[in-house]
């Protein structure tokens, strides 16, 4: 190693140094600064980008308008040196100010140090992202912001080469934007990170990925990280070369700046002119206050290696050089230092004030209405106990003004004072915009429309499944340009059920194209391309493979919306089939899992290939992500085929009934919607009729209440499908009795009938004997009739 910055090829203006520097100044500040500000208290945790402060001002400097950021919670200086978040914006969400005006990136929904650019303006409408710089909502689970770093490379990929894509001007220049990923060290270690750069050297995109290394992760060192302790050996066979594609790779030390300088220059230049991808691996950073607030890297670094840090400080290099070249002189640099520190604390001073402010107004207005009740109260002195130890709060809290009100209330609830009641009404207003400050945007403010235009039916034509799935497919393709679709054996094959039989080598292989076995980055590709404007239907290729990307779905499609309070929106289509299969996991139905983690996204369940048509059509129309459950055995099945198919629009929310009964509510989904109505004519010949309701989309979940007014005329209710015992059949359950207020309409107990606890065995039998059938389903219903009267209902099977 070098003790000296190198030589430059080519030397920046001396005035773009000193701005260099004194953005990165700034940075390291406001990093010390915030430190101390969690620590006494007035927030709960930081963690901050000092240390890798030159490589981000460096990068910045090649960050076009149009460009996307993948990064994580290091990035500060990046987004400073964008002009994408200034002091008072950091501190703010450090403070978690609920209020986009002082904290634009997420509202205060988000973590310190999480960033967000905003894509949409405020009525949900698309920006022009290319006169902007784009950063997508950052995330803290290691690792996770790679995946979606693929779909916004290959954006760039499709926008260049679709001539159908050409006046989509306000998403992309001609696809010459690069995607800009930021990773640590310690996460490269995470297989989300080898599942995307792999994907990203086969779709040979315009991503440049930085990684910064400063030799630890958390407590643990490289050795204990990466195969020989060094990531930059671990990636040299992805290295381009004269006979194969591949990366760009810069191995730079983080505090050379001109070279890292170069470094960045080459490495833009080509992904953004060639697209070829680069990884930059940053080495020998630092982290002068360790990892975050949570702990003290003096704990677990020796004092040798503490040294080593403060001798290769970034900043301190950076500043040496600029005295030893006479860009400046001390006296002048001591200058823009001072003024640098003293604006930070300014500006974090205003921004405490501000975050007070909003409360302090609401503290003062709760302390007059209690005022007014101790003045009519018994308990005065006791009351105002209760406001002065809310006003004294140093760091104040909503929390703490409804725990005040609530205490008041308590206190005089055996007292008749009318202004209690306006103690009440203010809270409820409290409550009211609380839930507006954080539980409101879980889906996009444009949503699908409600229009419902059914299948009409003209003879007796009828298709396979898959020949229906096959001709929407083609015509949603044909329609809308931006619509493309991707997964395993998706492009040549046509889908391992021929759904997409034909679509390649119609549309080609940039509209309809193949995967690897990858499942993650199949759903980062959805995310990032649906980021930039367009419609991709990402097919993972069974439902239990799901499990392989639920937590990219959960922890950054299904919050995406919610998490930017509004500001950028994924309309990713995830495809999928499950549930009749004869096999341990290509026949498991694990849907109350994936309920329970995609929050945020729709989940639809059609019982047959038509109405997944009407969902496909719906949400195609709409803006929010989805994840489609297609019946596997289905695709065999025949269906009438309806002479409107491609105009199908079925409504999310709203149930379907199949049958009419007067008896029992018979509430399923999928697969058993079949099975559900044969048990049901069996047991008509019995004397009970069932009323088949299919659910048909799990989120939402019956908007309208069409279950409930069915149980307020047969009184009783069963639940039935495929999943776990006390899984999807108890959130339904849940959302009719609860939500929707059954519980008062029933006369017997509610049941569910689910399937084993276990995975369902192989073969026939094996499913049989693991899922509900029309056996099952028919003692079930009967079991409750006969209860219910048993001389008209005997049992006749015990």
């Amino acid at each position: 190693m070098t003790d000296l910055i190198s030589e430059p090829a080519h030397l920046n203006m001396p005035e773009q140094i000193l701005e260099d520097y004194r953005i990165a100044y700034r940075s390291r500040q406001l990093s010390l600064l915030a430190r101390k500000d969690v620590m006494r208290g007035r927030a709960k945790f930081g963690a901050f980008g000092d240390g890798k402060e030159l490589p981000q001002v460096v990068m910045a400097r090649q960050f076009c308008p149009g460009d996307f950021r993948s990064g994580y919670y290091r990035d500060q200086t990046l987004m400073m040196a964008l002009g994408e978040l200034d002091v008072r914006e950091f501190v703010a969400q450090l403070y978690a100010h609920a209020n986009l005006r002082h904290e634009p990136s997420s509202g205060g929904r988000q973590m310190p140090s999480h960033f967000a650019t905003r894509s949409l303006d405020e009525n949900g409408a698309w920006r022009d992202l290319t006169q902007q710089f784009n950063t997508s909502p950052d995330i803290s689970p290691t690792a996770a912001q790679m995946p979606r770093l693929v779909g916004l490379a290959q954006a760039s990929k499709v926008y260049r080469e679709s001539d159908l894509l050409r006046d989509m001007t306000t998403f992309s220049h001609n696809g010459d934007e690069v995607a800009f990923g930021t990773i640590g060290n310690a996460s490269c270690a995470e297989g989300m990170f080898w599942e995307s750069v792999n994907a990203i050297g086969v779709l040979r995109v315009p991503a440049v990925l930085t990684i910064y290394d400063d030799e630890y992760g958390i407590s643990v060192p490289n050795e204990y990280q990466h195969t020989k302790g060094n990531i930059s050996e671990m990636l040299e066979g992805l290295r381009q070369t004269d006979d194969s594609a591949g990366f760009n790779i810069y191995t730079v030390p983080g505090w050379d700046y001109v070279a890292l300088r170069d470094a960045y220059v080459e490495a833009v230049a080509q992904a953004r002119f060639d697209h070829t991808p680069a990884i930059i691996h940053v080495t020998e950073l630092t982290q002068p206050q360790g990892h975050s607030t949570s702990g003290s890297h003096e704990r677990y670094k020796s004092e040798e290696r503490l040294q080593w840090e403060r001798d290769h400080d970034g900043l301190l290099r950076l500043r040496a050089w600029m005295l030893r070249e006479s860009l400046i002189d001390e006296a002048e640099l001591a200058a823009i230092e001072t003024e640098e520190h003293d604006f930070v604390q300014n500006e974090m001073r205003a921004a405490w004030d501000a975050f007070k402010a909003d409360i302090n107004d609401e503290r003062q207005e709760v302390e007059q209405l209690i005022d007014v009740i101790a003045d009519g109260s018994a308990h005065a002195d006791q009351l105002h106990k209760l406001s002065k130890a809310m006003l004294r709060e140093q760091v104040p809290h909503r929390k703490t003004v409804l725990e005040t009100i609530f205490n008041v209330l308590k206190l005089t609830r055996e007292e008749h004072i009318p202004a209690r009641n306006d103690l009440i009404d203010w809270r409820d207003d409290y409550l009211r915009e609380s839930q507006a400050r954080y539980s409101t945007l879980l889906t996009n403010v444009t949503s699908p429309p409600e229009d419902h235009i059914k299948p009409v039916y003209n003879g007796d034509v009828t298709a396979s499944g898959f020949q229906i799935l096959n001709q929407f497919f083609d015509h949603a393709l044909g329609r809308d340009p931006r619509v493309l679709t991707f997964g395993e054996d998706v492009g040549y094959l046509g889908g391992v059920n021929q759904s997409m039989a034909g679509m390649q080598e119609k549309y080609g292989e940039l509209r309809v194209s193949d995967t690897g076995i990858r499942e993650t980055t199949i759903i980062g590709q959805a995310i990032g391309l649906a980021l930039r404007g367009l419609r991709p239907i990402a097919e993972i290729q069974y439902l239990d493979y799901v499990l392989y990307a639920l937590q990219i779905m959960s922890d950054d499609l299904a919050t995406l919306h919610w998490r930017t309070a509004g500001g950028q929106k994924a309309p990713a289509i995830i495809r999928t089939r499950g549930h009749r299969l004869e096999g341990v996991w290509h026949a498991g139905s694990p849907m109350a899992g994936i309920i329970n983690l995609v929050r945020g996204m729709h989940v639809v369940v059609p019982r047959d290939m038509t109405r997944a048509v009407g969902f496909y059509n719906t949400l195609l129309h709409g803006e929010d992500p989805a994840l489609v459950v297609e019946v596997l055995n289905g695709y065999r099945k025949k269906e009438p085929l309806p002479q409107n198919l491609t105009e199908l629009m079925i409504p999310l929310g709203v149930p379907e009934m199949l049958r009419e009964g007067r008896d029992v509510t018979l509430v399923t989904y999928g697969a058993l919607c079949d099975i559900a109505l044969r048990a049901a004519e069996s047991l008509a010949e019995v004397g009970v009729e069932v009323e088949v309701i299919d659910a048909q989309s799990l989120l939402p979940f019956d908007v309208n209440g069409m279950i409930v007014q069915s149980l307020k005329k047969t009184n009783r209710i069963l639940f039935v499908d495929e999943d776990v015992p006390g899984g999807t059949t108890a959130y339904m359950m849940q959302q009719v009795l609860e939500v929707q207020g059954g519980y008062h309409w029933l006369d017997s107990e509610p049941r569910t009938l689910s399937a084993q606890a276990h995975r369902p065995a192989y073969g026939t039998d094996g499913a049989y004997f693991s899922k509900p059938n029309a056996e099952t389903i028919f003692t079930a219903v009967y079991d409750l009739m006969n209860e219910a009267n048993p001389a008209r209902y005997p049992m006749f099977y015990r």
